[in-house]
């Protein structure tokens, strides 16, 4: 069974081709290179993994209940449709839900990766080249872990929401080589990352759990390095040049907010429209979780130098204004430690199980002896 068939709605082409501009860049410049973007190639070298073997594919998973999702995180929990679902209703209305949210997460890798392939194109230092470069591979790997996920363990795919790809498009057809940077590692990976971790810290399924902590761990250096070479960059812009991309991120933040809710997996319920874009706007849950979307956007876009009147009154508008005061340091530090430690504790359950095994098989013999 191919991908087409498991599309809720299958899109009418399984291509979609965005006309590239800007300059290739080469630079001949082979010795200098900034101390903390050689690091963190260093780093992204040493931390490659193989998603095949560090994640425990063997875990089941319920489909019908994917993340142990609760009644109240759901959009039409509290509506007039709630009480007309049966249990089975209910499962199929989490596995439409889970399998939005992935898929969302799959289309956006994807993104991530063309994105990083093309600031390896554009970006005129070598030293950012070489990092983007392991950036690629790492964007790979994700796409990877959750077309699995999705493939054998929930068996459903939604195409992708049309607003995402929509950024995405406007990211990748701009020609000045900075955007990839802030639509991709800033806008739609810094709201991939609040998903991400809301998810990571709220399921109590050990597969997605895993998935989502060890994804997580790789997109704390990309973060650092969008900062890192963004900062630097737009330290040399005029204010207009500012403003600008102040406007693009504007843009890009109301259009994730607005769009970003899911009423396609309503839609699929028989719900109209219009009447799954108002039960959305009412759910509690959805507005909480808008609100924590921005918590690893805010706090970038302010340290790179974007945080003119404009763009704070944006922010106020939209309730997180708060937000620019948070400690990303702290937040990616946690997010590296959640994932290391996931590791260790597979690792001694395993070494538990070969020492019980061991001590068995001994325990057997003398018997036998």
């Amino acid at each position: 069974m191919s991908t087409y068939d498991r599309y809720t709605n299958a899109p009418e082409s399984l291509q979609w081709q965005v006309p590239a501009s800007g300059a290739a860049r080469f630079s001949w410049e082979y010795d200098d290179g900034r101390d903390r973007l050689l690091a963190l190639y260093q780093k992204g070298k040493d931390k490659q993994w193989d998603g095949a073997k560090r994640i425990d594919w063997d875990l089941e998973v319920d489909p019908y209940d994917p993340l142990g999702t609760p009644d109240e995180a759901l959009t039409l929990y509290g509506s007039r449709h709630w009480a007309k679902l049966t249990e089975k209703d209910k499962g199929e209305l989490r596995k439409h839900y889970t399998s939005w949210q992935f898929s969302q997460f799959l289309h956006g890798e994807q993104g991530a990766m063309v994105c990083a392939a093309r600031i390896v194109e554009s970006v005129p230092d070598l030293d950012a080249k070489f990092y983007s470069a392991t950036q690629t591979m790492d964007e790979a790997r994700h796409a990877e872990i959750y077309g699995r996920f999705l493939h054998e363990k929930v068996g459903m795919l939604y195409p992708i929401n049309d607003n995402l790809q929509g950024l995405l498009g406007d990211t990748l057809r701009d020609s000045r080589w900075d955007m990839p940077y802030l639509g991709m590692q800033v806008l739609i990976e810094g709201l991939a990352l609040a998903a991400f971790g809301l998810l990571r810290d709220t399921t109590d399924k050990p597969l997605p759990k895993q998935i989502l902590a060890y994804v997580m761990q790789d997109e704390a250096r990309h973060v650092a390095f969008g900062r890192m070479a963004l900062r630097d960059y737009y330290q040399q812009l005029s204010d207009a040049e500012l403003r600008e991309r102040e406007e693009f991120v504007i843009e890009g933040c109301y259009l994730m907010r607005n769009r970003l809710s899911g009423v396609e997996v309503l839609e699929n319920f028989g719900i109209p429209r219009q009447e799954a874009a108002e039960l959305s706007e009412q759910s509690e849950f959805l507005q909480l979780f808008r609100k924590l979307l921005f918590s690893r956007i805010v706090p970038c876009v302010k340290d790179i130098g974007l945080w003119g009147e404009r763009l704070q009154k944006a922010y106020l508008d939209m309730g997180v204004f708060e937000m620019g005061d948070a400690n990303l340091d702290l937040l990616m530090t946690q997010d590296e430690e959640i994932a290391e430690q996931l590791d260790r504790e597979r690792f001694a359950e395993e070494e538990r199980a070969r020492v019980a095994e061991v001590e068995e098989a001994i325990a057997d013999g003398g018997e036998r002896g």
